[in-house]
């Protein structure tokens, strides 16, 4: 199992920092974990927030390939029908050869219908532009001429260059809660992203093999909310309240959204005294490395995952802290799995 953590470089108004200041902090965090070896740096996104939510993954993928040598960058997940796939095509190229073949390229169709509303897109075409977008990207790195008459996208003799370094193009993610999109990602044959909630493995995998593809070539990343201390105590009270600030913003879109299973009340909706009273609680890796361990061994006997991705950089929370939490699990927690 590979290890990756996640960046969404969120800056609350209740804790903010100077924005130069924060993005130098979760630089230096980042290029601190290579070193602590962990094996993906995963940048996820998210519009027109007042925490800053990082609107602009590829512009990040750029300066994380140019502070890291050899960890992996990937979305989690770029939200393909707000971009001309034409010109995502060139970015993906772009950051892959900055990064020297180290990008993985994860997408997703999106569900905000907030950041939908705002952009004036039809919310009910996003899956339809998103399997329109990544076929005509796929042929982009892998065709020399592409021309396409599509419902959302048309162009003509279109070759890109330069290309990228992997070939025959960067490992491609689809980021998927509800079973369409699960099958979906299964039957064009890509790897699988998802968050928290039912295991979707059985699922796709099934659905790999009856398409004719061999499920030991794919993989799967699921993502998980991790915080570690010297005790369980102390990384609840370092933790929660950052916690909480990233669970309200979901309770709101998911809930809204309504794309899969337990949308309608995904998170709680007032905060507990202690998050440790939350419903999720269980769900939530937070204690000591002894604790963490034991949470990712009971994971491991409920879900199929073969790239972990941990949350543990809280909207608002310290970088020093954030970066001393990573530090604790790669050093304490990681080495146990690494065999697995």
């Amino acid at each position: 199992m590979r290890f990756g953590f996640m960046e969404d470089f969120r800056n609350p108004v209740k804790w903010r920092r100077p924005w130069p200041e924060f993005y130098h902090a979760i630089l230096d965090q980042i290029a601190h974990c290579e070193k602590l070896g962990f094996d993906h740096i995963w940048l996820t996104e998210h519009h027109f927030t007042e925490d800053g939510y990082n609107p602009s993954l590829m512009t990040t993928a750029a300066a994380v390939a140019m502070r890291t040598s050899t960890i992996r960058i990937g979305t989690f997940i770029v939200i393909l029908p707000y971009q001309h796939p034409v010109l995502m095509a060139e970015e993906v190229a772009n950051v892959d050869i900055l990064s020297n073949g180290r990008f993985d390229f994860g997408v997703g169709q999106g569900y905000s219908h907030y950041e939908f509303d705002a952009l004036c897109m039809n919310r009910s075409e996003r899956g339809m532009r998103t399997r329109e977008s990544i076929q005509l990207i796929e042929r982009l790195f892998t065709e020399e001429k592409v021309s396409l008459d599509g419902r959302f996208t048309q162009v003509k003799d279109v070759t890109i260059s330069p290309k990228p370094v992997q070939q025959p193009h960067p490992p491609i993610w689809i980021g998927a809660r509800g079973p369409k999109a699960i099958t979906r990602a299964a039957e064009m044959g890509y790897h699988l992203m998802a968050t928290i909630g039912p295991d979707p493995a059985p699922l796709y995998l099934d659905t790999l093999a009856r398409n004719g593809r061999n499920p030991d070539d794919y993989r799967i990343a699921q993502l998980r909310m991790v915080y570690c201390a010297e005790t369980e105590d102390q990384a609840w009270d370092e933790c929660q309240d950052h916690l909480f600030h990233l669970l309200e913003f979901y309770q709101d879109i998911l809930s809204e959204a309504k794309d899969a299973e337990g949308d309608d009340a995904p998170l709680p909706v007032t905060k507990p005294s202690d998050m440790r009273e939350s419903v999720l609680a269980d769900v939530f890796m937070v204690g000591t490395p002894d604790q963490v361990a034991a949470k990712i061994e009971r994971f491991q006997g409920e879900f199929q995952c073969t790239d972990f991705i941990m949350g543990t950089q809280f909207p608002g929370l310290d970088p020093a802290r954030g970066t001393r939490a990573l530090e604790m699990f790669a050093k304490e927690v990681m080495p146990r799995f690494r065999s697995n």
